[in-house]
């Protein structure tokens, strides 16, 4: 079992850290601006997805896309026409550029046509018995880009397992959905998935504090470093080890421990 002086020294950095200050530097700040589920799911997603760099650089991209869909996500990708899609082709981040971006509409526009949450495609993958979401991140890798003619290069946006990798950038956008703890951070909208089946997103911050404290002995920064830094944290809270993400988080990018 962990020292307890260590879960007690976490659960303070959790209260600390899982409250309304938390939103408006982060990009959860994004999806926090909407209120029907399909906008808070998209641009929570495409937040999630685009998260790499500094925060005030990513919400502020993340603010010039939704612009450039009049602010009205859900409705622009499923009712835009051909020549709404013009001003969205100069739209880059990083890597991420009009190909990905014109097939993440595409996608959204096909779900949502059939579908009212985007939670029912991570939980064709799941099973109420499953340990953890890995089978839902594989399958939801598959849905994405079940189509022939998807773009080869927008795969290496949407992290699998499968691939080995830590798929920080989804286990963020998954307890964002799922966790509910009446906060304020989290929207807790997604009930199919229990929050004890999520795994802690593992950015370069939350890493280098965990190995810090322990909490990862495994070298290769992948989806095994994943599990195991969230089996370490389910010895602390089994029922919500994901909590833990504010804590090590904020000790890494606000208090640089």
């Amino acid at each position: 079992m962990r020292s307890a002086n260590l879960k007690d020294f976490l659960d303070v950095k959790v209260e600390e850290y899982n409250q309304p200050g938390f939103i408006a530097n982060d990009p959860v700040s994004i999806p926090h601006v909407y209120t029907k589920l399909q906008d808070i799911e998209i641009t929570g997603f495409w937040a999630a997805i685009l998260a790499w760099g500094q925060r005030v650089t990513i919400i502020n991209k993340c603010k010039e896309l939704f612009t450039l869909m009049d602010n009205d996500p859900h409705n622009f990708v499923v009712h835009h026409s051909e020549n709404d899609l013009a001003s969205l082709l100069k739209f880059k981040h990083r890597t991420f550029n009009d190909v990905d971006t014109l097939y993440f509409i595409e996608f959204f526009k096909r779900f949502y046509t059939e579908h009212n949450s985007l939670e029912d495609a991570f939980l064709k993958g799941l099973r109420e018995t499953d340990e953890n979401i890995e089978n839902s991140l594989i399958r939801f890798h598959e849905t994405f880009f079940d189509i022939p003619d998807a773009p080869h290069r927008t795969r290496k946006h949407i992290a699998t397992p499968a691939r080995k990798s830590a798929c920080k950038r989804i286990n963020m956008f998954l307890r964002w959905m799922v966790r509910d703890d009446n906060k304020g951070v989290d929207f807790g909208l997604w009930k199919g998935i229990n929050p004890a089946q999520l795994v802690c997103p593992c950015d370069l911050h939350v890493e280098r504090v965990a190995r810090k404290l322990h909490l990862i002995t495994r070298k290769q920064t992948d989806w095994q470093m994943a599990l195991e830094l969230t089996s370490h944290l389910k010895e602390f809270d089994p029922a919500d080890p994901v909590k833990y993400d504010f804590a090590l988080f904020g000790l890494g990018i606000e208090e640089k421990f």
